[in-house]
């Protein structure tokens, strides 16, 4: 296991198909990449009490939960992981929040995407390497 400081958090909410992000203002934080069969992270935010509400009903819906971290330096890329609430503390006036998920590599979805159109405007063969590469 690797584990790194959490610099930011932010949740990411898809609802009636717009993407709505929350920065969520941490007062410490964990990132530990479990190095599992399952390649799975656990995600461990540590806020301020007033945070126990929106956290509370995002885990009693029992839904995925989309976040994007910023791990060790707020300078890094964002990180984007789907995830679950797994369990939550009251530690005095504080709160801890525990994520288990795996990280979404957004640059594949990207590339993915970009061939994808190529395909769709007719390049084939030697044409769409050529085209690619160009866009990459």
């Amino acid at each position: 296991m690797k584990t790194f400081k959490l610099s930011s958090l932010k949740v990411i909410d898809n609802e009636d198909a717009d993407m709505l992000e929350q920065s969520i203002p941490l007062l410490d934080g964990l990132i530990i990449n479990r190095e599992d069969e399952a390649s799975r992270w656990v995600v461990e935010a540590y806020l301020d009490k007033n945070q126990y509400d929106f956290f509370h009903n995002l885990r009693k819906d029992n839904a995925e939960v989309l976040i994007q971290v910023k791990i060790t330096k707020e300078s890094n890329r964002p990180a984007t992981f789907i995830t679950a609430i797994i369990d939550m503390n009251q530690i005095g006036e504080q709160i801890n929040v525990l994520f288990m998920g795996t990280i979404v590599d957004q640059r594949k979805e990207i590339i993915e995407k970009k061939l994808k159109a190529l395909i769709e405007q007719g390049f084939q063969g030697e044409d769409l390497l050529e085209k690619f590469k160009e866009q990459i």
